[in-house]
């Protein structure tokens, strides 16, 4: 059994489509829930986003070095603050959605 327990500390999060974060091992791997659309009878097909945790370090790097890799550079104010965590949102050049958010915030407030 997987034994999932939602992470208190992150709950006031989980408003509005989510995340709600949960994890089976005391919060040092999460996964984060989002509400999505409903499918109907739709088959789903892949994925509607992918998340990628990193330091406030790797946060800071990855948006000042976007311009290498993404179709275009991310901008501070492309960067969300979430008030526990930041977070970028884009797609890849295959269009897929993808997400690089750091919990080590006030690190990554200062360094922003």
């Amino acid at each position: 059994m997987l034994k999932f327990n939602v992470i208190e500390e992150y709950n006031s999060l989980a408003v509005e489509g989510g995340p709600l974060m949960i994890s089976n091992d005391g919060g040092n791997r999460k996964i984060a829930l989002f509400e999505g659309k409903p499918q109907d009878d739709d088959v789903v097909k892949g994925f509607i986003r992918l998340a990628f945790r990193v330091d406030a370090g790797q946060f800071i790097d990855f948006i000042n070095t976007s311009g290498s890799w993404s179709v275009k550079t991310l901008t501070k104010d492309e960067i969300k603050d979430h008030n526990k965590s930041m977070s970028v949102y884009f797609a890849n050049f295959s269009s897929n959605f993808l997400e690089v958010t750091t919990y080590d915030y006030n690190a990554a407030k200062n360094l922003s």
